[in-house]
């Protein structure tokens, strides 16, 4: 009889794990969906309008203030990671379970994909009539970079991963800053804001060579959404040097490496100050000073 229950309690303790798994991975799919419709749609309000309902700064404040609200929706839930890169960085410090890892970053991508289907949806008769009915991927007329990044005629390969690297590492610094309670703590409440200005000063300080991606989900979601929804497979070929397609995924990753290491060395190995004594440990060290003054 008790082996029955133990079996009970541990099916019961999977499945309990496994719908939690399940709400979190929605509040992923939620958040990123939101920061894709935001985002990527102030990116076609400016090629749709050519230029004239909106610039350069109003993207960047656009995404800034997408991530903020996307956390605010998915944080109590999931931790609003939004990015598979901040996810990578979280299991790397042990803070998330590398389950998570996986499930998150599918959850984000089917969330970038659905965001960029829905931005799609919304300015449908725009972007066929941008160019006389074609879906363009290059040229004076590319709709695709409404959706995915695609580097400035400019930049190579090496500087284009550099680029992302950088951005990424930055990111994660900046974030691990914001969510270590030994360090600076940001005020309760406004941690999605804090998050949100950095996406904001990552764009307007590294926005020029490919538009920023640092976000794994972000660029190929929507990318993958743009080769099925009729600009075809040259979204994955196209790009100096050819399949650009996967910088702003492959590099994040090692971005957040470097930003982990970065933290820690130079901020999170200090000491941290030990957890506060629970009220038996608290009674139990009175009884000890108590017997060595008798």
């Amino acid at each position: 009889m008790g082996r029955q229950k133990d079996v009970l309690a541990t099916i019961e303790e999977h499945l309990r794990i496994r719908n939690k798994l399940v709400r979190q991975a929605l509040a992923e799919c939620l958040g990123t969906l939101i920061l894709v419709l935001f985002g990527c749609g102030s990116v076609a309000q400016i090629i749709l309008s050519r230029g004239t309902h909106g610039g350069f700064l109003t993207v960047n404040l656009a995404f800034g203030f997408a991530v903020t609200l996307g956390i605010l929706i998915a944080g109590q839930v999931s931790g609003g990671h939004l990015n598979p890169a901040v996810t990578f960085a979280m299991c790397l410090l042990a803070r998330e379970p590398w389950i998570k890892l996986p499930i998150y970053a599918l959850a984000q991508t089917l969330g970038a994909f659905l965001g960029a289907g829905i931005v799609f949806g919304l300015y449908y008769d725009a972007i066929w009539a941008f160019d006389n009915n074609q879906l363009t991927v290059i040229g004076k007329n590319a709709t695709a970079g409404i959706f995915a990044t695609y580097p400035s005629e400019h930049l190579n390969v090496v500087n284009g991963f550099f680029d992302q690297f950088i951005g990424t590492a930055s990111l994660i610094v900046c974030v691990l800053a914001i969510v270590d309670p030994y360090n600076n703590p940001v005020p309760t409440g406004l941690e999605a804001f804090t998050v949100g200005f950095v996406v904001l000063v990552i764009g307007t300080s590294m926005g020029f060579n490919s538009g920023y991606a640092v976000n794994p989900a972000r660029d190929f979601g929507p990318r993958l959404f743009t080769a099925i929804a009729g600009w075809g497979m040259e979204v994955f070929r196209v790009g100096k040097p050819s399949h650009w397609w996967w910088v702003p995924v492959v590099a994040p990753f090692l971005g957040a490496v470097a930003g982990v290491i970065v933290y820690q060395l130079t901020i999170g190995c200090h000491d941290e100050p030990s957890p506060p004594a629970s009220e038996q440990e608290t009674v139990k060290l009175a009884n000890v000073k108590h017997k060595e003054r008798v």
